[in-house]
């Protein structure tokens, strides 16, 4: 790894311990306002905590999990309150900050350090040939933007990304800007997380969400969760597993890790359980699969199931898909022995979870990254759809696919026209309601939009939120591609490292935050997606960190009308009532009429979702059962297969600390968690310091010092955190038709140093 790129310095002190046996309590209580009153102090931490997915308040900056209908006055989890707590900080950098360090020492200072200095205050720009980054006014600011855009020959060499952070207003406009500036180059976070969703979902069923509301995890009497660590990632799911669990249902856990939030809850708002420590027990089973074997062990699963095929639920079958003689023919042709040792599960336990599916009357599905970031994610997303439709689990209460998705507007990011490939009626409404051309060209994807920038077919590169640079695979690259531009612009609230990996020249716009007080012509408010399909309002009620910030919104349409002066769009009056917004949102969206009424109802309003019903949307109008492979993985002598993942003390990029408590390992990140047995075959021992070395087509990337750390974790897999590890993963090394980078897939060798 280049050292001017990310550090990679291990923090002194690092000390590992045993894992926690439960989630939440005391220690989620006291880590709470650890942060809050660390960044925000104790009366604006209150006050803005009490805020957070309130009717009245503001969504969490965090995850997309849906709020429920009747909600108590501390509405928040852990890391969710770390997130507003980190936003709302009363922390600032200003132009005197970066006058004091150079990008050059900035480039030294860890993830944690850059993100811990604080909001920024100004617009800044770092010239051609600059060290420093300096302030600019917003109109010369957007004034580079334009001349630089403008300058280009042809639209399709500028970048437009997105972070799920957008609301659902501002997401809108800018797609809207970029169409009618001339591309489609709209990649976006999803492309990296949960494109294997949408791919294989739109495939069999018709759309590319989930189909479960939050009331029917009371109403299943099963649930699956695949590939996800809910106790870090989205601790608020804990509370509805509790709830279900509490209820009488089964739950069983498909995770390379026994990750500690699906070993046992303990709800910190339940005083006495959380006094005295008392754990709701949580999964049933442990199912710890190997890296990359999810996909075999669904088929065991099944194939164990169908030993007695009395459960399938025929009528349904019959009725509402297709395809299950080729699936059932694909099953049969696999012996169970050869799918058990893929796994890497013990045959019992698989039975246990195979006798738990068979008998469900009601089933949800859940999963995370841990399914969709692989070579084959799009096939593994779809075995889950297999294994929901044999018992009729969908579109019927208590049962359906819950793919969980991981920033809080992600999705609604997508659903109002953040995608790379859109359709053409969503084109065509444009056209018509705004009187533009919107381009037809696909545009590029994440991946492909790295790869354009470092063969030099894209120049400029604008990111609406997000931390680019550390978020995405192949660091070097990555950051080779970056400096290839022209001109690199990100809209941000706090600092990052992808503003200090730059283009020949940057500029750095910073925005409101979610918490904050939005005033435009008269006090506004924005929407957001959850992750069920349910859009809702979200109001800030913080006092902007400083009066030089603009909304998204009024970014997107003053940099619109500076690069198109003459266009026919009412930038200016969407950008001063975000109700203008929603109108053009409502008459290009299927599924927004009446928004601006619909929004303001206490709850918001669900979109449609056909298949949540029974209405599947193909083209056929039956939900499919699909025949697939099995990737067999080979490994040679020595190697490992790596999956990168979260600490509990981080949220995406975002580090807000360096404890990952649940797992037993404080103050430190560089760190690799291994099988006992491994350490010993390899010839290392706990503690050693070890390189990272990922094997790839015939290359080699290396990402020194790390830690090895003894872990209950399947034997010949590593875990490691992002986005310290992710020089390892190779750009080129993609999902099937996703395109979704393989980050829990990346084949290694462990070198000492």
């Amino acid at each position: 790894m280049k050292d001017d790129v990310m550090p990679t310095d291990k923090e002194a002190g690092l000390k590992t311990g045993e894992p926690k046996a439960a989630a939440g309590g005391t220690p989620a209580v006291l880590s709470t306002f650890k942060h809050a009153i660390d960044q925000m102090g104790v009366v604006r931490g209150t006050k803005a905590l009490l805020k957070v997915n309130q009717q009245d308040g503001f969504d969490c900056p965090g995850c997309a999990w849906p709020d429920p209908k009747h909600r108590s006055m501390v509405e928040f989890c852990e890391n969710g309150a770390k997130a507003v707590a980190d936003e709302a900080t009363t922390r600032r950098v200003s132009p005197s900050f970066f006058a004091q360090h150079s990008i050059e020492d900035l480039l030294g200072q860890t993830d944690h350090w850059l993100n811990k200095q604080g909001r920024i205050t100004h617009p800044m720009i770092v010239r051609e040939g600059g060290t420093h980054y300096e302030p600019i006014s917003w109109d010369d600011a957007f004034a580079h933007l334009a001349d630089t855009l403008n300058g280009l020959d042809s639209p399709n060499e500028a970048i437009f990304y997105t972070s799920g952070r957008t609301s659902n207003e501002a997401a809108f406009m800018y797609q809207l800007f970029v169409r009618e500036y001339g591309t489609n180059n709209l990649p976006d976070c999803s492309n990296m997380c949960h494109e294997s969703s949408g791919v294989g979902l739109s495939e069999v069923i018709g759309i590319g969400k989930g189909t479960v509301l939050l009331e029917d995890f009371d109403k299943a009497d099963v649930i699956f969760v695949i590939g996800q660590n809910p106790g870090t990632n989205h601790p608020r799911m804990l509370t509805a597993l509790q709830s279900a669990k509490r209820n009488g249902a089964k739950i069983v856990s498909i995770n390379p890790l026994r990750e500690t939030g699906l070993v046992g809850f303990v709800h910190p708002q339940e005083v006495v359980n959380t006094a005295l420590g008392k754990a709701t027990p949580i999964a049933d089973v442990f199912l710890q699969v190997r890296v990359g074997g999810d996909q075999a062990l669904l088929k065991a699963i099944m194939k164990v199931m169908l030993e007695d095929d009395s459960f399938v639920d025929t009528d349904f079958v019959s009725d509402f898909t297709e395809g299950y003689e080729a699936f059932r023919e694909n099953l049969d042709s696999f012996e169970l022995a050869d799918l058990i040792e893929q796994s890497g599960c013990a045959e019992e336990d698989i039975r246990a979870a195979a006798k738990i599916a068979r008998e469900a009357k009601a089933m949800i599905a859940c999963w995370a990254m841990g399914i969709t970031q692989h070579k084959n994610g799009v096939a593994n997303v779809q075995e889950v759809v297999n294994f929901l439709l044999l018992g009729g689990h969908m579109g019927r209460e208590g049962a359906g696919a819950c793919p969980v998705r991981g920033h809080s507007n992600v999705q609604g990011d997508r659903t109002v026209g953040i995608v790379e490939r859109p359709k053409e009626a969503f084109l065509k409404a444009l056209d018509d309601h705004f009187g533009i051309n919107a381009p037809r060209e696909h545009g590029y994807d994440t991946v492909h939009a790295i790869k354009a920038m470092h063969d030099g077919d894209a120049k400029v590169f604008f990111g609406m939120g997000g931390n680019f640079l550390s978020a995405t695979p192949d660091t070097d690259y990555t950051a080779e591609a970056l400096r290839n531009c022209d001109l690199t612009v990100h809209v941000s609230t706090k600092l990052n490292r992808a503003h200090l990996v730059h283009g020949k020249s940057a500029l750095i716009f910073p925005c409101l935050g979610r918490t904050e007080i939005d005033i435009q012509n008269g006090p506004q408010f924005v929407t957001v997606e959850n992750s069920m399909g349910i859009v809702h309002a979200s109001k800030g009620h913080k006092k902007p960190a400083s009066e030089h910030l603009l909304s998204e919104p009024r970014i997107v349409a003053r940099m619109a009308r500076a690069t198109m002066p003459d266009s026919p769009v009412d930038w200016e009056g969407m950008a001063g009532s975000y109700d203008k917004a929603r109108d053009a949102i409502a008459a290009c969206v299927a599924g927004f009429e009446d928004y601006n009424d619909k929004v303001r109802s206490p709850n918001g309003f669900e979109l449609p979702n056909g298949p949540r019903y029974r209405r599947f949307t193909t083209p056929s109008g039956k939900a499919h059962f699909t025949a697939h492979d099995v990737p067999e993985n080979p490994l040679k002598d020595g190697e490992l297969i790596m999956m990168t993942m979260r600490s509990h003390d981080q949220y995406n990029t975002t580090i807000y600390g360096l404890d990952d408590r649940y797992r037993g390992v404080y103050n430190g990140r560089r760190v690799v968690l291994m099988n006992p047995t491994d350490i010993k075959e390899q010839g290392l021992k706990e503690g050693q310091n070890v390189d990272l070395v990922s094997h790839y087509d015939g290359q080699e990337r290396r990402a020194p010092n790390f830690t090895v750390v003894p872990y209950d974790i399947p034997t010949r897999c590593i875990g490691t955190y992002f986005p310290e590890a992710n020089v390892l993963i190779p750009v080129d090394s993609y999902a099937d038709r996703s395109n979704t980078p393989t980050s829990k897939f990346v084949i290694v060798t462990v070198a000492p140093e």
